[in-house]
């Protein structure tokens, strides 16, 4: 008889995976015992050597839903073994290396129960099993166990402690086990705080209730999983319109959820990935493409018969032709949807930028003004984690938002950096995330937002506390972005001094670009790549603004071989709110102002800008006043729709004229490599650096103005012409630098048109093509390549 000692790490505790490892044990014979503890799952088995070998075969392909094995290590058993029976120990506590597992959405069985009225989970808002339910959002410490968690407060009657103690039960160890008796519980509030029962409208309950006000035209504040959202009826454009303006968020889109795919194919093509991602565990949100829907068209789905179809308002995503779509992930929201057959508004529950709010009094002190109803619960959200968003392009999953049902499960490290001290990387400015980078692996927090609000500031310092509790991790070193302004640098610098520990700053560029390369496995000691870095701006080594790179890199250096000729951002960060200040400064740049004035006065464009104060705009430009160059991609995407016409005069957020611009594009137009269809940039060499200027395609695009050729086919042009130029850019570098693989990373690559026509010139010249997909291309995914940087550097010196 053989007796093995078998280490389980990754995602192994709270998914149900000591249940699995019992039964399989006993399946094949087996005696001894399986706990969790600091490391992940721990095993001691005995028996013969085929059947240790069978048990290891079955856990390794056989997992619970939600367990990730990312090593299993089997070594002989030393001593005496003392088991005669296979058993689940107690957990053992020691040094912290496991992973917590991220929330996830309902799984089908729970679906079931809470609308089977013979089951005792009947209408329960919070059923979930080993295979689902609140995960990061309640824990509080590691192991994983009810007593570090938000569910402490509520004690296990005796029939959950019964299924919660059968081995053989879909909720044996499922931390957050509870029911109608001895559970969280669920309410609803009028936001004037007069009295409001289920029974006033006739409804099952007050969840059921909340389905009925949501129809009336109502806003309905609902706490979930890991925040608060506002929700109304998507297809009433009245109400939409009052939650913008109760909410301050104008412009940006609103998300949307929906029952059953059923509902969300009447109003967008949702192909096989797509809805693969949307009925994941994940259920994060996809941006799907939108149909065109007819006047009178009525459609049939499996719940209903012939339905007339509703109208999702206008002003749910105006400008886009996308819609951000997901399906309910906890039974309250099942519940409150179940007779829904139109599409709800769920966003975030805050004011304008603020964190979406957790906690009851602070929703009802903060959404007051916004919502007319609450529906609450009593079980404390710990952790604020917001709903994911991805997009399919291509065949590929490319995450924008990393949050829910993602964070914080680990991301596996290239060969290279398995042996790396624990280092803490702290993110960018906007769309922040911060990394811990500990034995091989990555874990990214959940997406915190921006920090230039106090706000969302304090709740990211709460936050990083909190994984440093968790993972007990102790940094060594700490990465920050080199801009001297940004306060996750600053908070960096004051932690390093604080606790005497060495301070990397990481070029924001190369950050993005170390992220793409990481999450694809390039190796560390791999050749440098030419990495394609295009976003808003990040601060350069030089000291200027940069937005348009292209950086021979590997993850200890970079060299810059070339970038976007520098435009002033006239105002600073009025640029990115105020598009007409990018044309102006783009067409000043060109020289082509005198041109407009003596040929172009007719435009548009021309007669907007006019009207502008032209001299105080042109002294700013002169002498730099608030107006540095930036070689941004970016507000050459604004400039752009500007002079065509799209959100000339002002954005409510960054990117909403080139996101509008993008929806626009003639799709029929692309793919063809005319000349006519393709507006021409140049390449100039100065100062040991190639630049790409694109004063010719301004010309083409004013002379197309001119002939009044509609916006699609602008749109179009440009799309087509930027990637082309970024092909030549390439083919031009790789003769002069050994050049096989191509990262493209960066906000502006969120842009499909943009990504899948660079992608498919750089195939056609043979080079492959690094994208994201695990981790954002904007800077929600900066942090992770700030940590490998500082990593890759550590280890060299050594």
């Amino acid at each position: 008889m053989a007796a093995e000692e078998i280490r389980v790490s990754g995602t192994v505790q709270g998914v149900g995976f000591r249940p699995t490892v019992y039964r399989f044990a006993k399946a094949c014979g087996l005696t001894g015992d399986v706990c969790n503890d600091g490391q992940g799952v721990l095993i001691r088995v005995s028996g013969s050597e085929e059947a240790i070998t069978q048990f290891v075969a079955r856990l390794q392909t056989e997992c619970p839903p939600l367990a990730r094995i990312n090593q299993l290590t089997r070594t002989p058993f030393e001593g005496e073994f003392k088991f005669d029976n296979f058993v689940i120990s107690s957990n053992i506590n020691n040094a912290i290396t496991t992973e917590i597992t991220p929330d996830a959405a309902t799984c089908p069985q729970c679906q079931q129960e809470i609308f089977d009225p013979f089951s005792r989970f009947y209408r329960y808002p919070f059923t979930n099993c080993t295979h689902c339910g609140p995960r990061l959002s309640i824990i509080r410490a590691i192991p994983y166990d009810r007593c570090n968690s938000s569910m402490s407060a509520f004690a296990m009657c005796s029939e959950c402690g019964k299924e919660y103690y059968d081995v053989e039960n879909r909720r044996f160890h499922a931390q957050p086990v509870a029911c109608h008796v001895c559970g969280p519980a669920a309410w609803l509030e009028r936001a004037d705080e007069k009295s409001v029962t289920a029974s006033m409208f006739s409804m099952l309950d007050d969840v059921d209730a909340v389905c009925t006000l949501l129809q009336k035209g109502e806003i309905v504040a609902i706490k979930g999983l890991g925040g608060i959202h506002l929700a109304c009826d998507a297809t009433q454009e009245t109400v939409v319109q009052k939650l913008r303006q109760r909410k301050k968020r104008y412009h940006k889109p609103f998300a949307l959820m929906a029952r059953d795919i059923e509902i969300i194919e009447q109003y967008c093509i949702v192909n096989a990935k797509e809805k693969e991602l949307l009925t994941s565990s994940v259920a994060p949100i996809v941006l799907l493409q939108k149909k065109a829907i007819g006047i009178k068209e009525k459609l049939l789905t499996p719940h209903s018969s012939l339905l007339t179809q509703y109208f999702i308002a206008s002003s749910v995503a105006s400008g886009q032709n996308t819609l951000g779509f997901m399906l309910p992930y906890t039974p309250l929201h099942h519940l409150i949807l179940r007779r829904m057959n139109r599409p709800i508004v769920l966003t975030s529950g805050n004011l304008a930028d603020e964190p979406q709010c957790i906690d009851n009094d602070e929703a009802r002190e903060k959404l007051g003004t916004i919502a007319d109803y609450f529906i609450l619960h009593n079980r404390e959200i710990i952790n604020r984690v917001d709903d994911s968003i991805v997009r399919v392009m291509g065949d590929k999953a490319q995450t924008i938002r990393r949050a829910r049902g993602y964070a914080p499960a680990s991301i596996s490290l290239p060969l290279g950096f398995h042996k790396v001290p624990q280092i803490l990387a702290m993110g960018s400015e906007l769309k922040n995330t911060f990394c811990l980078l500990r034995e091989g692996e990555a874990i990214l927090s959940q997406h915190l937002g921006d920090l230039e609000n106090a706000a969302t500031f304090n709740a990211y310092q709460e936050s990083l506390n909190l994984y440093l509790n968790l993972f007990e991790h102790q940094p060594e070193v700490i990465a920050i972005d080199k801009h001297p302004e940004y306060l996750s640098s600053k908070l960096g610098k004051e932690l390093a001094d604080t606790n005497q520990i060495k301070i990397y700053p990481i070029q924001h560029h190369h950050a993005h670009i170390a992220a793409c390369m990481a999450e694809n496995g390039i190796p560390l000691d791999s050749p440098p790549i030419l990495g394609i870095a295009l976003d808003g701006l990040g601060y350069g080594d030089d000291g200027t603004l940069w937005g348009g790179e292209f950086l021979l890199a590997d993850y200890r250096k970079f060299k810059r071989l070339a970038t976007f000729k520098p435009v002033a951002m006239v105002g600073g960060e009025q640029a990115i709110y105020q598009p007409w200040r990018n044309t102006y400064a783009q067409l000043v740049a060109a020289n082509l102002w005198d041109d407009c004035e003596q040929k172009y006065a007719d435009l548009e464009i021309f007669k907007f800008l006019i009207n502008k104060p032209i001299k105080l705009l042109n002294q700013l430009i002169e002498k730099g006043i608030n107006s540095l160059p930036a070689s941004s991609v970016g507000r050459l995407f604004d400039a752009v729709a500007a002079a065509i016409g799209i959100y000339r005069d002002e954005c409510s957020y960054e990117g909403q004229a080139a996101i509008a611009m993008e929806a626009i594009v003639d799709v029929s137009s692309l793919n063809n490599d005319k000349e006519a269809l393709i507006y021409p940039f140049i390449f100039s060499f100065s100062d040991s650096i190639y630049r790409i200027d694109p004063r010719p395609m301004w010309l083409a695009l004013l002379n197309d103005l001119q002939q009044q050729i509609p916006q699609p086919i602008l749109a179009a042009k440009f799309h087509q012409g930027l990637a082309h130029a970024i092909a030549e850019m390439v083919k031009h570098l790789s003769q002069e630098n050994l050049i096989y693989q191509v990262a493209l990373t960066g906000g502006v690559f969120q842009n499909c048109i943009l990504l899948e026509q660079v992608t498919k010139r750089l195939q056609t010249l043979g080079i492959k093509v690094l994208t994201h997909s695990l981790v954002p291309a904007n800077d929600g995914g900066l942090s992770l390549g700030q940590a490998v940087i500082a990593a890759a550097q550590l280890i060299h010196e050594s």
